[in-house]
């Protein structure tokens, strides 16, 4: 019986070439329909829906960023207040830090006064020479080549008293040595900050725009 099924079915797709496909036997038609169904799916899902896909998970993910920062900015916005008075503190607190910092004009007399501090506590000023200053985003920063002699307490004090000087005064590179009087010697890096006048805060804010419209053009 399954033979003779198979033979019926095996005969219906005998001679289609031949004829009009709207003149074929049922099963070669209903396959060929799903078969141009299937293409017509396949064919739709890379040439639009895929698409279609990606744009609706690009969008989800679009969607998702949106809401966390709308939470971070309801956040903001609840705490606005608190934020303005901490600025306002920050504001406050680099006020006083400038404070510390001589401008261009008062360098002459911080020098003046590291000079006297060495004085001061009986050393021997063997070298004092002003570096070359190193201008950086906000302040200016000045180094100095020093080398004092003097006895092991005068030499300490006078490291302290830079430490206490009403302007930001640093020792750095330090070394101790020992002369053949039995003095010691120190040498060091004295460094001092300014802040920038309104001329090299404009100078560095342009160089600072030439030097980002050179790296786009990269």
């Amino acid at each position: 019986m399954s033979s003779i099924n198979i033979t019926a079915l095996r005969a219906q797709f005998e001679g289609l070439g031949q004829r009009h496909p709207g003149q074929w036997p049922l099963v070669p038609r209903v396959l060929c329909g799903i078969g141009v169904m299937a293409g017509v799916i396949a064919l739709g899902y890379f040439a639009y829906w895929s698409g279609q896909f990606e744009e609706q998970e690009a969008l989800a993910q679009t969607e998702l960023k949106l809401r966390e920062e709308y939470k971070i900015k309801t956040a903001q916005a609840v705490n606005l207040e608190a934020l303005r008075a901490q600025k306002i503190q920050v504001d406050k607190y680099v006020e006083g830090l400038q404070k510390q910092l001589p401008s261009k004009a008062e360098m002459a007399e911080l020098l003046s006064d590291i000079n006297q501090a060495g004085l001061g506590r009986g050393l021997q000023f063997e070298l004092f020479k002003p570096g070359q200053v190193g201008v950086k985003d906000y302040y200016a920063e000045l180094p100095i080549d020093i080398k004092v002699t003097g006895n092991y307490h005068d030499i300490g004090a006078f490291a302290g008293d830079m430490a206490n000087l009403r302007r930001i005064v640093t020792l750095n590179n330090m070394s101790l040595s020992t002369g053949k009087d039995g003095m010691l010697s120190l040498d060091a890096v004295a460094k001092t900050f300014r802040y920038l006048d309104p001329e090299e805060v404009n100078a560095q804010r342009k160089a600072a725009a030439e030097k980002k419209k050179a790296e786009k053009k990269k």
